[in-house]
C-alpha cells in the first residue's frame, strides 16, 4: 500500500531487486504513477489505483502485507485531514485484516511523528511521545499512533507478525516538488534563485536520512527475526534548518538570500533518532553523508523538475 509514494516506491524497487513479487495499491493521493516507470517493466510487478481505506482483496498467496499509504508531509496531512485519519485506521484495519486472511506478515510505516514535540532527546521507541491530539498536527500523529496500537492488538491477538518502523526525517530523489517540506522546498527555491523560506530563526534541529540508507534499513528490519516492537529508522546526525537551508543554497550554486516566517504550530523544536536498536538488532547505519545525499537530490531535481 502507498506503493507509488516517495518511500513506497524506491522499496518496490528494491523487493524486485531482491527477487521479489510485489502487488502495489495506490490511490494516487499524493504518489505518482511516473515513480513506477522501472517496476512496471518487470512481469513480476503488478500495480491497481485504489484507496486502501476501502476492503482489501488480493488474489493468491500473499507472505507480506506493507503499508507505507498515508499522506507523509504537513501541507499533505493539512489539506487532508479526514482521509489522513481514516487511511491510519480504516486502511490499517483492512491491511492488517488482509495479512490475518492470508497468514501473512505484516510491516507499518510509522513515523518520528508519534514522538510529537519530543521531551526526551534523542528519542527512544521506550519513550511515548509529547503530542497535541486535537493542534492540526494531531490528524497525522495521532492516526499512526493508532495505527501502531491497532497492528500491535493484531499481533498480541492473532499472532501475526508485526514490524513497526518509526521512519526519520527521510530526503532523496522522487520528492515532489510542492511536498511542503524542508528540503523539496528549499531545493525548488535554491534552482530557482528565489528566497529561502526557513521557519522561526531556524534553530530548531531535524535529522535527515538519504532515501537509500532507509530503504536498506526497511529491507533489513523485513528479512530479520525482530517482529512486535518499533525500530526506529534515521540518521541520528542533527542540523539546524538554518544551516540546512544554507548548505542546500551552496550546493546548488544559487544566489538565493534566507528570509525568516513563521513557525507553524507544533513545529518540533527538536527531531533526532537513537538507532541503537536498528544498530544492535539489524546491523544497520546510514552511510551516505547529509553533502552527498543533498548533492544527489539537487542534480535529480534539476532534471525532473526542469528548473
Amino acid at each position: 500500500m502507498g506503493g507509488a509514494g516517495f518511500l513506497g516506491s524506491h522499496l518496490c524497487e528494491r523487493l524486485l531487486g531482491e527477487g521479489w513479487e510485489v502487488f502495489c495499491f495506490d490511490s494516487l493521493l499524493t504518489g505518482s504513477a511516473d515513480n513506477l516507470v522501472g517496476p512496471l517493466s518487470d512481469e513480476r510487478f503488478r500495480y491497481e489505483r485504489y484507496d486502501v481505506t476501502n476492503y482489501l482483496y488480493v488474489d493468491g498467496p500473499v507472505d507480506w502485507v506493507l503499508h507505507f499509504a498515508s499522506p507523509a508531509s504537513p501541507s499533505d496531512y493539512l489539506g487532508y485531514p479526514i482521509h489522513t485519519l481514516k487511511v491510519g485506521a480504516l486502511g490499517t484495519l483492512h491491511a492488517l485484516g488482509l495479512a490475518k486472511a492470508k497468514r501473512a506478515g505484516f510491516m507499518l510505516a510509522s513515523t518520528s511523528e508519534v514522538y510529537g514535540d519530543p521531551k526526551v532527546h534523542p528519542q527512544p521507541e521506550s519513550y511515548w511521545g509529547n503530542v497535541n491530539p486535537i493542534g492540526p498536527r494531531g490528524v497525522y500523529d495521532e492516526a499512526k499512533r493508532y495505527a501502531e496500537a491497532m497492528a500491535t492488538a493484531y499481533h498480541r491477538a492473532h499472532g501475526i507478525p508485526v514490524k513497526i518502523v518509526r521512519i526519520f526525517n527521510t530526503y532523496g530523489p522522487r520528492m515532489r516538488r510542492e511536498d511542503g517540506r524542508a528540503v523539496p522546498t528549499f531545493v525548488d527555491q535554491a534552482l530557482r534563485g528565489e528566497p529561502i523560506t526557513v521557519h522561526g530563526d531556524g534553530s530548531q534541529t531535524r535529522s535527515l536520512c538519504f532515501v537509500d540508507d532507509l530503504i536498506d534499513g526497511i529491507w533489513r528490519f523485513l528479512v530479520s527475526d525482530v517482529v512486535g516492537k518499533p525500530v526506529n529508522l534515521g540518521n541520528p546526525e542533527e542540523v539546524t534548518v538554518l544551516d540546512l537551508a544554507k548548505t542546500i543554497v551552496s550546493l546548488a550554486g544559487s544566489g538565493s538570500q534566507v528570509i525568516f516566517t513563521e513557525r507553524p504550530v507544533d513545529d518540533p523544536e527538536v527531531r533526532c533518532p537513537d538507532i541503537s536498536r536498528a544498530r544492535s538488532e539489524l546491523g544497520w547505519t546510514p552511510r551516505v553523508p547529509l553533502d552527498v545525499g543533498l548533492r544527489r537530490t539537487i542534480e535529480w531535481a534539476r532534471q525532473a523538475w526542469t528548473v
